[in-house]
C-alpha cells in the first residue's frame, strides 16, 4: 500500500486559509431571514434610524413596532443628561463610556404662539407646558422628542372641578416596564365652595389609556408655605419640600398623601437653603447648603423604606473654586463676606459613577462624588460658537432622559 506522507504544518495551515478564503459569503436572503439577529443588529441603532428603517419592508415595520421590542430597546438604550436654557438651545452629556449623536437639540417641533419649556423628563417622555401670555390659558404638552410625537393634553375638566382655580403642579409618571400608558398628576387650589374651611387643594389625574381628566380622593390641607411646582417623582411617588423643611408627598398607585422625615440638621431655617431636590438612578437625592459663603456640603438620600435621610457623600468644592477663581464673587456691602457663584443641576447615581454636575460662570463641571476628582465638560466662554452661552447662573436645568419609542 502506498501512503502519502502528511503535509508538513505550514503547508497544512495555508491550505485551511485558502480554504477560509474561498469559502462563498452567506447569502443575503439568510441574513434577512434570520428574525433573531436583524432583532439584535436593530435594537443597537438609535430611534431616528429605526424610523426610517421602518420603511424598508414589511416584516422590519412589524419587527420595530412590536411592544416587545420597545420594551427591549428601552432595557438597552443609553442614558444622557439634557443641559437646557431653552427649548431652542439643549445639549446632550453622555452617561455612558460611548460616546453618540445627541437624539435631538431642539423642541421646535412643538407649534405653540407663546414657545414651551420643559417641566420633566420621564423614561423617555417630556412635560412641557408654554410660557405665560396675557389673555392665553397655558397649554401642557406630552411629547417624545426622539420620535418627535407630542399631545396636548385637554383642559382639566374633571367633574366637581373648576375650571376658575388655579394649577400649581403638574407631573409626568411613566414607568414603561410596568404599563405601556402614563399618567399626569395636576394639584389645583380648590374653590371656596367644593372645599372645607382648611382644604385648600386638589389633585386631578389625567391618563393615557381613558385619554380624559379625572379627581383624586377629596380636597386636602398642606403647610401654607408648600410649593406645588418644584416636586420630584420617585418610586411612583411625588415628593414636596417647603421652603421651612415640611414635606409632602402622594403616591400614584394608590392615591395616598403622607409625609417624609425631616433633615437631621440643627441649623435654623433662616440659614438653610434647598439647592437641590431631585431623582436618579433609583435614588432620592436633597442638597442643603447652611450659609451663603460655604463650598461644602452633604448629598443626602433617602432610604428607600422613608425611614430616614441619610449622609451619603460629602462635597468640598475648595479645589474647584481655585481652579475657577472667577466663581468668587462681593456683595455691595464691603463689609459682608465674599460668595461662591455655582449652580447645582443635576447628581447622576449609577453603577458605574457618582457625579455632580455644576454650573458654574461660562462652564459645567463634572465632580466625581466618589473621588473627589472634577473635570470640565464644556467650556461657554467668549470664543464659542454656540448660542445664548451667556445665560446667567440658575437659567440652566438639567434633565436625565433615555430615549424610547413609546408612543404619546
Amino acid at each position: 500500500m502506498l501512503l502519502t506522507p502528511p503535509d508538513p504544518p505550514e503547508r497544512s495551515e495555508s491550505r485551511n486559509m485558502l480554504l477560509v478564503l474561498w469559502d462563498p459569503l452567506p447569502p443575503a436572503e439568510a441574513v434577512s431571514g434570520n428574525q433573531d439577529l436583524i432583532t439584535d443588529i436593530l435594537l443597537r441603532l438609535p430611534v431616528k434610524s429605526l424610523l426610517r428603517f421602518k420603511c424598508v419592508s414589511k416584516q422590519w415595520l412589524s419587527l420595530i413596532s412590536d411592544p416587545r421590542f420597545s420594551r427591549n430597546f428601552r432595557s438597552l438604550a443609553s442614558a444622557s443628561i439634557l443641559l437646557c436654557g431653552t427649548t431652542e438651545l439643549i445639549d446632550h452629556v453622555s452617561c455612558g463610556r460611548r460616546k453618540s449623536e445627541p437624539p435631538f437639540t431642539s423642541l421646535g417641533f412643538i407649534s405653540d404662539s407663546a414657545d414651551t419649556k420643559i417641566l420633566q423628563s420621564c423614561n423617555g417622555l417630556m412635560l412641557c407646558c408654554s410660557f405665560f401670555k396675557m389673555g392665553k390659558s397655558c397649554n401642557y404638552y406630552i411629547c417624545n422628542p426622539s420620535t418627535r410625537q407630542f399631545l396636548m393634553l385637554p383642559p382639566t375638566n374633571a367633574k366637581g372641578c373648576d375650571e376658575s382655580t388655579t394649577i400649581l403642579g403638574v407631573y409626568l409618571a411613566f414607568d414603561p416596564s410596568k404599563s405601556p400608558h402614563y399618567q399626569v398628576v395636576c394639584v389645583r387650589n380648590c374653590s371656596s365652595s367644593s372645599a372645607a374651611a382648611n382644604d385648600h387643594y386638589q389633585i386631578e389625574i389625567y391618563s393615557s389609556e381613558t385619554l380624559s381628566w379625572r379627581l383624586s380622593g377629596s380636597p386636602f390641607s398642606a403647610p401654607f408655605d408648600m410649593v406645588f411646582d418644584n416636586g420630584v417623582v420617585w418610586n411612583g411617588t411625588i415628593h414636596w419640600i417647603s421652603p421651612t423643611g415640611a414635606s409632602l408627598c402622594f403616591d400614584i398607585v394608590p392615591e395616598q398623601l403622607g409625609e417624609m422625615p425631616s433633615l437631621p440638621s440643627n441649623e435654623k431655617w433662616s440659614k438653610r437653603r434647598l439647592r437641590y431636590f431631585g431623582e436618579s438612578g433609583g435614588h432620592l437625592h436633597l442638597i442643603e447648603i447652611y450659609g451663603s459663603g460655604t463650598t461644602q456640603f452633604q448629598v443626602f438620600e433617602m432610604e428607600k423604606d422613608y425611614s430616614s435621610w441619610i449622609p451619603k457623600y460629602q462635597v468640598d468644592l475648595a479645589a474647584i473654586v481655585k481652579a475657577f477663581p472667577e466663581m468668587v464673587r462681593s456683595y455691595p456691602d464691603a463689609h459682608d463676606s465674599r460668595f461662591c457663584l455655582f449652580s447645582i443641576l443635576f447628581v447622576q447615581e449609577n453603577e458605574e459613577d457618582s457625579l455632580l454636575l455644576l454650573h458654574i460662570p461660562g462652564k459645567f463641571i463634572s465632580y466625581n462624588l466618589r473621588h473627589k476628582t472634577f473635570k470640565e465638560l464644556c467650556d461657554f466662554g467668549a470664543n464659542s460658537t454656540k448660542a445664548n452661552t451667556s445665560l446667567p447662573i440658575g437659567c440652566f436645568q438639567a434633565y436625565q432622559f433615555i430615549e424610547t419609542l413609546a408612543c404619546v
